[in-house]
This record gives structure tokens, sequence and C-alpha cells, in this order.
């Protein structure tokens, strides 16, 4: 697999990253070091680790993971944006700007957005990726790419949610389901 391969994948996977942190920046509209960091080092660190999964799994479990792998990313990111849409009409505008994600949220982020990346772990196996050696420098191109694009949509988000006063966290809750669903709707569409 060539380096643009290797950094085409992991752009390609970080963009739930990318949307999920973007989507959490317009929430808390300000810069919080600690959500930012986390969640770019766990979306980096899940996205490396899934892969590396996938790839060992894919003898024993890759053809269940890929049936149920769209189920269970669309159940979590449904369940975070439904949490955040619910939080948005209980919660005053003040509360909701200073607040910051909880660990135990960052980490059911970070599998939800990483489920596709077991399933490119199992692809690996496919494309003649036969031994660890060979599948270290796409993790970590994948990793990588993930954590900088948590950081740049966290970033953005934060910008762009300080810039214009809409309700946040209502809409960043409907993009998480909106990537739930996408998600869902293009593993089904793809079971014939």
């Amino acid at each position: 697999m060539s380096i643009i391969e290797q950094i085409l994948f992991g752009l390609a996977l970080a963009m739930d990253c990318f949307s999920v942190s973007l989507a959490t920046g317009l929430s808390i509209r300000k810069i919080v070091p600690f959500t930012m960091l986390s969640m770019a080092f766990f979306f980096g660190l899940f996205q490396a680790l899934m892969p590396l999964f996938g790839w060992f799994g894919t003898i024993y479990l890759g053809s269940y993971i890929e049936k149920i792998d769209h189920w269970i990313a669309f159940v979590l990111l449904c369940f975070i944006g439904t949490k955040m849409v619910i939080d948005h009409f209980k919660e005053e505008e003040s509360s909701i700007t200073t607040s910051k994600l909880s660990i135990s949220t960052i980490l059911i982020l970070s599998v939800a957005t990483s489920i596709d990346a077991l399933a490119v772990g199992v692809s690996f196996t496919c494309m003649g990726i036969t031994t660890l050696t060979d599948l270290l420098p796409p993790i970590i191109i994948i990793g990588l790419t993930s954590f900088l694009m948590s950081v740049i949509g966290n970033a953005i988000g934060v910008l762009v949610g300080r810039k214009f006063h809409f309700p946040a966290e209502l809409i960043g809750g409907l993009i998480l389901i909106a990537i739930g669903i996408k998600v869902l709707i293009e593993h089904l569409g793809g079971v014939q």
C-alpha cells in the first residue's frame, strides 16, 4: 500500500472524527483544551487501534463484525445526539457554552466514530497486509490524521459557534444523529 493510499485511508476515516469534533465545538463555543485534546487523543487512538483489532479478528470474527458494525455506530451516535438535543431544551444557553464533555462521553464518541476503522482492518487482510510490520504505517497515519482532523474540526466549530449565535447544541446533536443515519444507510444500501 502506497503512502498516498495510507493518507487517503486516514482522511476518509477521520471525516467522522472531524464532524463530531465540529459539532462539539459548535456546542461549547470556546476552546476547552481538555475537551479538544481528549477528543483528539481518543479519536486518534481508537481510529488507530480499530484497524489493528479488525486485522487480528479477521480470521475469527470478520464476518460477524461486518454484519453489526453499522448498527453499533448508529445506536451510539444517535444516543449521544439525542442526549444533546434533549439537553438543548433543558439547559440555559450560558451553561451550554461553558460545558465540557466527560471522558465517558468522549469514549463513547470514540467508539462510535471508529467502527468503520474496524472494517478497514478487515479489508487490510484482503489487500495483502499479512504482517504487523506492514500494518503499522497505515494505522499510525490513520491515528495521526484523526487526531489532527479532530483538533481542526473542534477549532472550526468553536469559531463558527462564536460568530453565529444559533442553537448549537441542538444542531450538534442533529449532526451526530445524521452521521449515525448516514452510516446505517451506507451499510444497509451496500447489503443487497
